[in-house]
């Protein structure tokens, strides 16, 4: 059995706990489907990141992807721990400011921000506005005249690299929807125009290969691609910039196949890249962001659900029918993403049964694995599905109008509710 963090664990009863709390008593307490986060691992993540950053940089910022899992509470707790947050739309930017989450921390991305969003951002006095296209650099020029404001914005750029992942999460090729591409001269006639822009601070580009990336070399040659292309400007244009992001996208473990690195054996050989390149070159230095993405959240949480029938066809398939599903964890159905799971008040017993896990939306795709090793479950069993921080809350619907699970924090063995469960009324709250 996977274990996330040494976050879980197997008590006396059979049970597995989370943060020291019994998961079939917070089942019990809060109702399923539902999402527990554990506090201490995502506070203990986010030290990580932050320390590896501070012993192979010295100067540098670790960013949250808050599109992993955004709420007030877990912005609230980023904060504390020192992080930046990097949101995507205007939702996601009005939920950190709500929690008051420092303006100047928060890095706004996103390759179709509307007007009313960018006029959000420049008023809100963020950090880093990251620039997608040729396009939005001038509506945000424009933007901030008329506001009388400068902001600070850095270029995402499409460095070209293969990250070897999923299709659906790879970020860094030139026909990626992203970004400003190296190949075609794209990146640096945009770097250009900003030379004559009095209303914008070009302080820096950024780079993001894609997500869930075991390998070290794609973020090794990415750094080297990025730095050759700030020695490009340097040279042939005379600017320097201050900041780098080299993005992040490091994989975590979702079930026993997967192997990632330990984070600090990406940072110690990236680091020595960058500061090689810059003494070498008479580079300036940059202060490096990096985005940890689903590494920081996704092996805090877990997914609760109660078991409502066991559906055996002969031969062929069975399947364990659970109160959740695509609604609440559309992962599996959109991409095949693999999890771990177990019946929670069963956990110390031995996966002797084959299953699928099939949810109650009216879809046959609403599946959340297929034919895993299992306990043999019951009527009644609740099913813990794990490292579901990351990507299931955030991506939750309200498909056949079923409510939205709520989101419990634990720690030391106590709960408590920062998001709480949807309600039918709602649901229909904004029907007229």
């Amino acid at each position: 059995m996977l274990l996330s963090n040494n976050s879980l664990a197997v008590n006396e009863k059979g049970n597995l706990t989370i943060g020291n709390c019994d998961t079939t008593e917070l089942a019990k307490e809060f109702g399923t489907p539902l999402y527990v986060v554990d506090e201490t691992v995502l506070r203990n993540n986010c030290r990580k990141f932050d320390s590896s950053m501070k012993a192979y940089y010295g100067k540098g910022l670790v960013i949250y992807a808050s599109k992993a899992l955004n709420c007030m509470e877990v912005c609230r707790v980023v904060a504390d721990e020192g992080l930046g947050l990097d949101v995507a739309s205007g939702g996601e930017l009005y939920t950190a400011l709500k929690s008051g989450f420092p303006a100047e921390k928060i890095y706004f991305h996103g390759n179709n921000k509307t007007e009313d969003e960018l006029v959000y951002a420049v008023k809100s006095k963020i950090g880093r506005i990251i620039v997608d296209n040729p396009t939005e650099l001038a509506r945000l020029d424009k933007i901030a005249a008329e506001l009388s404001e400068i902001p600070k914005i850095m270029f995402r750029i499409k460095p070209g690299i293969d990250a070897h992942t999923h299709d659906f999460v790879k970020t860094g090729q030139i026909d990626s929807k992203f970004g400003f591409a190296l190949e075609n001269g794209e990146a640096f006639e945009a770097v250009k125009l900003t030379k004559d822009m009095k209303h914008l601070e070009l302080v820096g580009l950024h780079c993001h290969i894609g997500s869930q990336i075991f390998d070290i070399d794609p973020f090794i040659l990415a750094a080297e691609v990025m730095l050759n292309f700030y020695l490009k400007i340097k040279n042939e244009l005379g600017m320097e910039f201050t900041d780098l992001n080299l993005g992040g996208g490091f994989g975590i473990k979702y079930t026993d196949q997967d192997d990632p690195k330990e984070y600090n054996i990406f940072m110690e050989k990236v680091s020595a890249v960058v500061k090689g390149f810059c003494e070498k070159e008479n580079l300036l230095m940059p202060f490096i962001c990096i985005e940890p993405g689903r590494s920081i959240i996704a092996p805090a949480g877990i997914t609760l659900y109660t078991v409502g029938a066991v559906k055996e066809i002969e031969n062929v398939k069975n399947y364990i029918l659970i109160d959740g599903g695509m609604g609440d964890n559309p992962r599996y159905a959109l991409y095949k993403s693999a999890y771990t799971a177990l019946l929670a008040n069963k956990a110390g017993v031995a996966a002797d049964y084959t299953a699928t896990i099939a949810g109650r939306c009216c879809e046959s795709g609403d599946l959340i694995a297929e034919n895993i090793q299992i306990q043999t479950p019951a009527e009644g069993d609740i099913l813990a599905v794990l490292a579901t921080g990351a990507y299931n809350y955030s991506m939750s619907s309200n498909y056949n109008r079923f409510p939205r699970p709520p989101i419990v924090m634990v720690k030391d063995g106590k709960a408590r509710v920062v998001v709480k469960r949807e309600t039918y009324e709602d649901i229909i709250r904004n029907d007229i």
